[in-house]
């Protein structure tokens, strides 16, 4: 580690300008333009010498595997987390339970995806902080919403171990007719591989057999960065 504390600064919420601040983001756009890490951010509200609350809630959702992950623990585990009190373990556990209830108090109101940036506002925050290659898929009904979302691989997803039917299987269980395969390039950098196009390709023909359509495949980078094959037009026709 090195003695120079210049090299572990982090600027706190406040020396970020305006526009990049999560309050201000959200009473500007609205809640649904923040990131799970954000949202997080705001019920928090602080972070730790050298973390900013940002890096701390980044931190958690890399800890315990996103945001299902972290409303599957208890009380006890997240007060272990480094700078997390008792009050804002509270807060963060009783705003998780919330949102439980708000859905299956109205399972109607589902995220609803329209674009790659409704994807990466969805995962984004989670994934691009995890150090393995991770594929998900997006279960969608007919109308774009988000019936569920499932993760398939872990480790190196390329086209030598990805199998289509197990891809798909989710789908062809939640009878959903449409998908969005997404998947993470740990090095930060969210350009397609040759391999990530032939997957696609092969899953694009494998949906067509199961009368499942593949509406996207969407990588994601580092620092707010992704890319749609759909819309580079690489693997869809």
């Amino acid at each position: 580690m090195s003695g120079n504390g210049d090299s572990q600064y982090q600027p706190t919420i406040r020396d970020l300008p305006q526009g990049e601040r999560p309050r201000e983001r959200l009473r500007e756009f609205g809640p649904k333009s923040l990131s799970n890490t954000e949202l997080i951010a705001i019920l928090l509200r602080t972070g730790l010498p050298g973390e900013n609350v940002l890096a701390l809630s980044s931190r958690l959702l890399a800890r315990f595997d996103g945001l299902a992950g972290l409303g599957r623990v208890s009380f006890a585990e997240l007060c272990a987390e480094r700078g997390l009190s008792e009050a804002k373990s509270s807060q963060l556990m009783a705003a998780l339970e919330l949102g439980r209830r708000f859905v299956s108090l109205a399972p109607q109101e589902r995220a609803v995806i329209n674009s790659p940036q409704d994807v990466a506002n969805l995962l984004l925050a989670e994934m691009s902080v995890l150090d393995q290659e991770h594929l998900r898929v997006l279960l969608l009904n007919t109308r774009n919403k988000v019936l569920g979302i499932q993760e398939i691989y872990v480790g190196n997803v390329n086209s030598s171990v990805i199998r289509a039917s197990e891809v798909f299987r989710p789908a062809v269980q939640a009878n959903a007719p449409s998908i969005i395969v997404v998947h993470n390039h740990p090095s930060g950098d969210p350009a397609p591989s040759s391999q990530d196009v032939d997957i696609t390709k092969e899953l694009i023909s494998a949906g067509k057999l199961l009368g499942i359509e593949l509406l996207d495949h969407v990588v994601l980078g580092s620092a707010n960065r992704f890319v749609s094959l759909n819309e580079m037009r690489l693997a869809f026709t």
